[in-house]
């Protein structure tokens, strides 16, 4: 309870923070970072009823300095909501007509009924295996992101999208409605941002990075799509722009998984383009792709044979591609809901270790995001569950779970309109949220994992990213044995202060023992004292396995962490 607690305090500071100093935003950042701080380092312990009292008395001076009443924009009810009843989401149909029945005339009368598992599938809730590499922790522990691990403030309009670059834990791509894409550095000491891409005239709207992460493509309103270079972070550069041929805005962007040379991107104008990034050129017919509407989201599948659009107008289609060419095929086509915007498409090959079949996860703006199995090689959707998320408005993103998704259970996590991020169950029989992370203010449009999910990023429109932190405990029993040694190594070079000589040289010889194994240099000559006590320390661990050396590590670093903190 302290945790939720905490959320509902930092969601209240987070809603007022816009108003201080609004000529500052390094002071904002820096002050809603301190609150969160002090949030974590001293949590307090008082019963319920004096921490419902304490947000109470905090909100109305807020109202009070700032004029501004909470309730505006979001109630404060649904920051009492409990953990154990922490969901206004919900995958009942039922439940789902009653909290939207009537909503624009949104009918679900028209979606298929759930379609049970493929032949051959066994459900994740009889997954002996997975269970086991989790070490019996439940669902909800494995996806207890509680933390603010850092929370970025550059942008000085909505960021509409977020992404982690492939196979990487530290680089995040933000684009924004400024015009301008930032790239982060999530894991330095401080998180910084390490360079602004400037060049769209107009609101970026997608991007997505290469399969090395050397090349990023952007695409805006402006009508370009453009290609950077950012193997090279302190000396980035554009190499290329390529404008829409019917001079209409390019929605969205993605790398043909292929071929890096191929890129698909959606227009205003109701068409799914395949362009040559390297020659700038569009490949006729362009008729090819039309879906009507606006092309307002694309995923393809790993081999880059099949494509999906999403548009404006609650549709779907799938398209075959030839990875050469760039030609597009028309093949199947699906109508969600009438006039509800497809904003968010999302492939994975499988969702969990014991559900391998290929999925595609929908953001529809009818207030519903959808699961759908892909029954054939002509990208047939078929619907596997629906849940209820506040989305009418919105370009809200969602994304899969992948690494804890492989252990136990299969899940996915999406924003809302509401303020929050959800973390759904989507084998769950029953209420399917297992955590809901409350620190924004404002409708939360993008989402992003880190290849390891250690850290999630999340943003929102009024341009604040935030960066969570999944529960100190939850690391140990989803990282391996080498990532933990690789965060331990990081983790000692940011201690409040300095160890003994003597932990020093422990610290040393585990480590030496650890990534090399038994010493192999010669002992360093008499007057090369330092030297000569390193080597003995290392010597000292001879005949120690490199894995127990590095576990041994590791326990060392832990308990100096406890002893003298982090910077």
């Amino acid at each position: 309870m302290a945790a939720v607690w905490q959320q509902q305090v930092f969601a209240l500071d987070a809603k007022y923070n816009a108003h201080r100093a609004s000529n500052h935003p390094t002071f904002r950042t820096q002050y809603i970072r301190r609150r969160s701080q002090l949030l974590r380092e001293h949590p307090k312990k008082e019963d319920t009823q004096i921490r419902r009292q304490y947000v109470k008395l905090r909100t109305q001076i807020l109202q009070q300095r700032y004029g501004i009443p909470f309730s505006d924009q979001s109630s404060l009810r649904s920051l009492n909501i409990s953990a154990r009843s922490n969901s206004r989401v919900s995958e009942s149909i039922e439940s789902f007509r009653q909290a939207f029945a009537g909503d624009d005339g949104v009918s679900l009368s028209s979606y298929p009924k759930r379609i049970n598992n493929a032949s051959g599938v066994v459900p994740t809730h009889q997954a002996e295996a997975s269970r086991a590499i989790v070490g019996g922790t439940t669902i909800e522990e494995n996806y207890a992101f509680v933390g603010v691990h850092h929370i970025f403030d550059q942008h000085k309009a909505a960021v509409t999208m977020c992404k982690f670059a492939n196979n990487d834990r530290s680089r995040l791509c933000c684009v924004s409605n400024d015009g301008m894409v930032s790239l982060c550095n999530v894991t330095a000491t401080p998180p910084k941002v390490e360079c602004i891409l400037e060049g769209h005239k107009g609101p970026v709207t997608g991007c997505d990075w290469s399969i090395a992460n050397d090349l990023l493509v952007t695409s805006s309103t402006d009508g370009t799509v453009r290609l950077w270079d950012v193997s090279q972070l302190l000396s980035p550069k554009c190499l290329r722009t390529v404008a829409d041929p019917d001079g209409a805005e390019v929605l969205c962007c993605a790398f043909v998984p292929a071929n890096s040379n191929m890129v698909a991107a959606g227009n205003s104008q109701g068409l799914l383009l395949v362009l040559n990034i390297s020659t700038g050129i569009y490949p006729r017919p362009r008729s090819n792709g039309k879906i009507g509407g606006k092309v307002l989201s694309i995923a393809c599948e790993s081999t880059g044979q099949l494509i999906w659009a999403g548009n404006n107008k609650g549709v779907i289609v799938s398209f075959m591609i030839d990875a050469g060419s760039g030609k597009l095929t028309k093949c199947r086509k699906l109508s969600i809901a009438e006039n509800c915007a497809i904003t968010c498409l999302s492939w994975r090959a499988w969702m969990s270790r014991e559900a391998r079949d290929p999925t595609l996860l929908v953001n529809c703006a009818a207030n519903v995001i959808c699961l759908f199995r892909v029954s054939d090689k002509n990208g047939t959707l078929q619907l596997r569950r629906k849940f209820a998320v506040r989305h009418k408005h919105q370009l809200l993103h969602s994304t899969f779970c992948p690494i804890m998704s492989f252990r136990q259970g299969a899940c996915i996590v999406t924003g809302s309109e509401d303020s929050c991020v959800y973390f759904l169950d989507i084998e769950r029989e029953g209420k399917a949220c297992v955590n809901k992370l409350q620190g924004h203010a404002c409708p939360v449009l993008g989402v992003s994992f880190n290849y390891d999910e250690s850290l999630l990023a999340t943003s929102d429109v009024q341009g604040l990213v935030i960066i969570w932190r999944r529960a100190s405990f939850i690391l140990n029993t989803i990282m391996s044995t080498e990532e933990l040694f690789q965060k331990a190594a990081e983790d000692v070079k940011n201690l409040k202060a300095t160890p003994s000589n003597d932990e020093l040289l422990e610290l040393y010889a585990l480590f030496k023992q650890g990534s090399v194994g038994d010493v192999n240099t010669a002992r360093p000559g008499m007057l090369d004292l330092k030297g000569k006590a390193k080597w003995d320390a290392w010597n000292a661990k001879k005949g120690t396995g490199q894995e127990d050396a590095k576990k041994a590590y590791i326990a060392k670093v832990k308990e100096l962490v406890d002893k003298y903190g982090m910077k």
